[in-house]
């Protein structure tokens, strides 16, 4: 058991021995004890180095090793889902050196990514894809005459989304020849129910078992009324000291639960189930955060770790991701939705708070507390949290959805259909929007701006910092009518927040400084990287505020008064502001050149938020730069047409 996290790197010459999974199973078994301590001590110091995801990854060491160990990856197909819980296979499959560099730029992604390695066999950020991916790739190895083998690993809060039971249906319907591996870790499952659930475990994995089980059922067929017998009388056995009768239901042959960090165990059983027919569904207890003390006692809030700094390396509490851990100078934009929602909730018993899986993060905790029978956590089902906003809205309930901007991607369609489509009154309170940072593609928030503005009847509100967000969280709040406020994940910038709601008035923007030659319309909190330029270069600059109904007559305002007009948003640039900006000129023919700045057309690289932002052109400096050189073509086009007119 580790108390603390190693500040220096440890001596692992087991693991130093294995760099690949092929060298791993050069290893006699009684060797990979030795093996698991070796790698959750370097995975501990290595989060410390980088920060990163924690908890889950310490939980599976022993999985990890027990898979590569019995399977032949890569050519074997592994998908973790989610992968929070990859950082031990990736130390096995040939990263371990890169480890220092996790969720840095240019450095090893947080989550498997096909394109790092081919040990990574599927892409995995958004949760509960596991299991459809590896049937799309057992089908395939199927359909090529291949003896390739396939494995799932889904955690248990994974498995609350109904795209993984859907998976499961599809999965028995083909009677596809795979592995899916549920770890359950005590944060939303079953619990294990003892010695006598690992015994018959044992023995269901068994070939001895499996062998009369299959050969009894050909004989047993012939005989339906026995068969029927048989076939419920080991049901119910099972029923009785495990919670798999779901998963017999589905047509999965179901193992468990067995202790997940019993190594030898493992990889007895996975052995066993590694030749079998069909379906096979492998249920595993672990602990999230094993072998870090402080991590087991509190998995919450050591579900991930910031960077171990020097001055404070020897204080567990320095590392510990919780907002307790260090005061924070300003609020952070999770916490000032937080507290609106209390202060909202206090006045209008209407309101009533949804989250898919995401109350910490989302800044909600003290709203659950307070507020514990209008709170909902509905587990990883965004379609279903969005779906149960529209019901509630219909009985005159006033739902807020708090979703992160990616995860708010899944449920586009009950967005679309359920909400928009019937004008129902809910608020979505859209975290995360914009560069994410260390989390990379599979969290970036680029998308919302453009994904939003087209669909009718919504009302799309874009703050500038802290006060700004709780002003328009309450605009919205009491719109009547779908209204969505996105803002950043972190810290805001340290405005005074006014304790009084304030309506605002929709659609209408505001010049917060008056000057010539250029303007600036900002949309989000890029505003105050932009008014350092434009207090540089004496431009004006406009906080639009709401991207949906835009401010059109001040957009033709700013037009006719001005030589450029620059649109700026921490969204990509098709289909975003900029591009709503460009339709209002186009519908009024005006010609005034237009800037759009914003996230380029790719999926960015995952690093710190401010090395993203001056990779697209976004930091303070690239902002000037691209201002100054479009204003000084301008005018220099405008000084050639002269000259070109005076010889005529």
């Amino acid at each position: 058991m580790f108390q603390q996290i190693p500040l220096q790197r440890p001596k692992t010459p087991l693991l130093d021995s294995v760099d690949v999974p092929a060298k791993l199973r050069l290893l006699d078994e009684e060797q990979l004890p030795a093996l698991a301590r070796e790698l959750r001590e370097f995975m501990l110091y290595s989060v410390g180095q980088t920060g990163g995801h924690f908890g889950a990854g310490l939980g599976v060491v022993e999985l990890t090793i027990a898979l590569h160990y019995v399977y032949n990856t890569p050519d074997d197909r592994l998908v973790w889902d989610v992968g929070h819980q990859a950082y031990p296979h990736k130390i096995l499959t040939g990263r371990r050196e890169q480890m220092l560099t996790m969720r840095q730029k240019d450095g090893l992604s947080g989550f498997p990514k096909r394109s790092e390695s081919p040990y990574d066999s599927f892409g995995v950020g958004h949760s509960s894809t596991s299991i459809s991916a590896a049937l799309g790739m057992a089908l395939a190895a199927k359909l090529n005459g291949s003896s390739r083998k396939t494995v799932a690993v889904i955690g248990d809060g994974a498995m609350t989304a109904g795209m993984a039971f859907e998976a499961l249906n599809h999965a028995a319907h083909t009677a596809a020849d795979m592995l899916v591996v549920l770890n359950d870790n005590n944060m939303s499952i079953s619990h294990n129910v003892g010695g006598l659930a690992t015994y018959f475990s044992k023995i269901w994995a068994s070939k001895p078992y499996n062998s009369l089980r299959s050969g009894g059922k050909k004989m047993l067929a012939k005989i339906p009324p026995a068969w029927e017998l048989a076939r419920k009388t080991e049901e119910h056995m099972k029923g009785m000291v495990s919670p798999g009768t779901l998963f017999e239901e589905l047509g999965f042959n179901y193992i468990g639960p067995l202790d997940g960090h019993d190594l030898q165990g493992l990889v007895h059983t996975i052995s066993n189930l590694k030749d079998l027919e069909g379906p096979q569904l492998l249920h595993i207890c672990t602990q999230k955060g094993k072998g870090f003390e402080p991590a087991e006692n509190d998995p919450v809030g050591y579900h991930a770790l910031n960077k171990l700094e020097a001055k404070t390396a020897g204080s567990l509490n320095a590392v510990k991701e919780s907002p307790a851990a260090k005061p924070p100078v300003t609020m952070k934009f999770q916490d000032v939705f937080g507290q609106w929602l209390c202060d909202m909730a206090s006045v209008d018993s209407r309101l009533v708070g949804i989250t898919p899986a995401m109350s910490e993060g989302s800044g909600m905790t003290r709203f659950s507390r307070q507020f514990p029978d209008r709170y909902h956590d509905v587990a990883i089902a965004e379609q279903h949290a969005v779906t149960l906003a529209a019901g509630l809205a219909c009985e005159g309930i006033k739902p807020v959805v708090a979703i992160y901007s990616t995860f708010l991607q899944r449920a586009y369609d009950q967005l679309i259909h359920d909400v928009a489509l019937q004008e129902l009154d809910v608020l979505f309170a859209i975290d995360r929007a914009g560069v994410v940072g260390e989390d990379g593609a599979t969290h970036a928030g680029n998308f919302d701006l453009s994904f939003l503005r087209c669909i009718p009847n919504m009302i799309i509100m874009t703050p500038s910092d802290e006060n700004e967000t709780r002003q328009m969280l309450y605009t919205g709040f009491i719109h009547k009518g779908p209204a969505a406020v996105r803002y950043p994940r972190g810290l805001g910038i340290g405005a005074h927040i006014q304790q009084d709601m304030i309506k605002l008035d929709i659609g209408k923007g505001v010049i917060r400084r008056q000057g010539k030659g250029a303007a600036i319309l900002c949309f989000g909190p890029l505003l105050h990287e932009a008014a350092k330029i434009a207090e540089e270069l004496d431009i004006t600059l406009v906080d639009m505020r709401f991207l949906k109904p835009l401010d059109s007559a001040l957009v033709l305002s700013m037009a006719r008064q001005h030589e450029l007009l620059v649109t700026l948003e921490e969204n990509v640039i098709m289909a975003g502001a900029g591009s709503a900006v460009n339709e209002i000129l186009a519908a009024a023919n005006l010609q005034t050149p237009v800037l759009n700045l914003g996230l380029p057309d790719h999926f960015p690289a995952h690093g710190k938020a401010s090395e993203i932002l001056e990779d697209a052109g976004l930091d303070a400096n690239s902002i000037k730069q691209s201002v100054i050189s479009r204003l000084s073509l301008i005018r220099q086009s405008a000084i050639d047409a002269h000259h070109q007119g005076h010889r005529a």
